[in-house]
């Protein structure tokens, strides 16, 4: 039975990304980049106004007051877009607005609240302010220089990233291919949502709960239909769902009863088992395997099994498929509002709940068909074995939501 990080490593190292692709700018979000983008220009691009204002030289108003205002003459005005033909002298000022370029020989900007007319000179204005040197003024090249790098290989397109780079003149960024994840859940006791259940049948979740996660993860979930618990039958489907799929996930029929046969029908069709059970509680019986290159990865019926599975050792190979360099579940740092107990022999991942104020919460029964402590789930507290976390202890939580 292998320790997690160890079956993590081992799963990452089978992993090659998937050819790149470009996608327009503005939907690209939340995509790995396939390349490191550079600026082409300067941003600010030019010298211009933080605000609604007057460009004048700063040594002009520098004993402005209420008291003694500076009274300056008024050269014109410049609207955002626009380029002032006049240069700012001693005793002169210009009209700006937000964004306006800065006219040649001005050094600083004095917002409109700190001005008013001047009534014996209609074309002058009177400053009621002093100010320094490049004061409200946004400076050329001051946030980002040209062929400065924007964002590096494998980072996650956020919508700050994607802010900078529309703001240096990129529409299209090159970005890792989406995987193909199939879906496949096995059971003969499973039903399909909205239809009646049978004697002994429960309805299927997994699928919609890990297409759920295959999409967070940036994959491109594909459900099949389910499979009863026949050795044929989930062959037929693992062939089929490996010819249209880059991945194919499976729930049920990785464990030894007499009705699991994914393992059986996966080396029936040529595939090759790498390792099987994981020391991680809930999810022991998870399976990774290879097929002409393509993965694997049989997680356990049981709902929770299956989530946790999946965003532990799942997760981190879409993400590399992907070309992504973080890979792994962001932590989150909490405070224990109660006591929890590990008293087994594996790490138990329990489901918890990080509230507002970073007090953290088991959210429930933490039995591994528990859908409804599942549900006020936001993150995993991995416990190591026979220990006891006080309360009031700090923890680092694992977020997936």
């Amino acid at each position: 039975m292998l320790e997690l990080e160890e079956a993590q490593q081992r799963i990452l190292a089978m992993v090659k990304p998937l050819a790149s692709e470009v996608a327009p700018l503005d939907i690209a979000v939340g995509r790995p980049l396939a390349e490191s983008m550079t600026a082409s220009i300067d941003l600010p691009v030019f010298d211009n106004s933080a605000m609604d204002g007057y460009a004048v030289r700063a040594e002009d108003v520098a004993r402005a007051s209420a008291d003694q205002p500076v009274s300056l003459r008024l050269l014109g005005r410049v609207a955002a877009g626009e380029i002032s033909r006049e240069e700012v002298r001693p005793g002169t000022c210009v009209r700006l607005f937000t964004g306006s370029p800065l006219p040649r020989g001005a050094d600083a900007v004095v917002m409109q609240e700190d001005t008013r007319p001047n009534p014996i000179q209609p074309d002058h204005v009177l400053f009621l302010e002093s100010l320094k040197t490049w004061e409200a003024v946004r400076l050329k090249g001051e946030d980002v220089r040209k062929g400065a790098v924007l964002t590096g290989i494998g980072e996650r397109l956020t919508t700050g990233r994607i802010a900078l780079l529309a703001a240096a003149g990129w529409k299209e960024v090159r970005v890792g291919s989406r995987p193909i994840v199939g879906l496949v859940a096995t059971g003969s006791e499973l039903q399909e949502g909205g239809q009646p259940l049978g004697p002994g049948q429960i309805y299927e979740s997994n699928r919609a709960t890990l297409s759920a996660l295959v999409f967070q993860a940036g994959g491109k979930p594909k459900i099949f239909p389910l499979v009863q618990d026949d050795l044929m039958a989930t062959q037929a489907f693992l062939e089929q769902a490996f010819a249209e799929c880059d991945v194919v996930v499976t729930s049920g029929g990785v464990s030894v009863g007499e009705f699991d046969f994914v393992k059986n029908a996966f080396e029936r069709m040529g595939g090759e088992l790498m390792f099987w059970k994981v020391a991680i509680k809930p999810g022991k019986p998870f399976v990774l395997g290879q097929w002409r290159g393509k993965l694997l990865f049989g997680l356990p019926g049981n709902p929770v099994s299956a989530l946790v599975t999946f965003l532990l050792l799942v997760r981190p190979a879409l993400l590399r498929l992907q070309g992504a360099s973080d890979l792994f579940l962001p932590a989150h740092n909490g405070i224990l509002a109660e006591a929890l107990v590990n008293r087994g022999d594996r790490r138990h991942f329990m489901r918890v709940a990080v509230g507002s104020g970073g007090n953290v919460h088991s959210a429930g029964t933490q039995a591994s068909h528990f859908l409804s402590s599942l549900a006020q789930a936001n993150g995993l507290l991995d416990v190591p074995p026979r220990t006891s976390l006080a309360t009031g202890e700090r923890v680092s939580v694992l977020r997936w939501e």
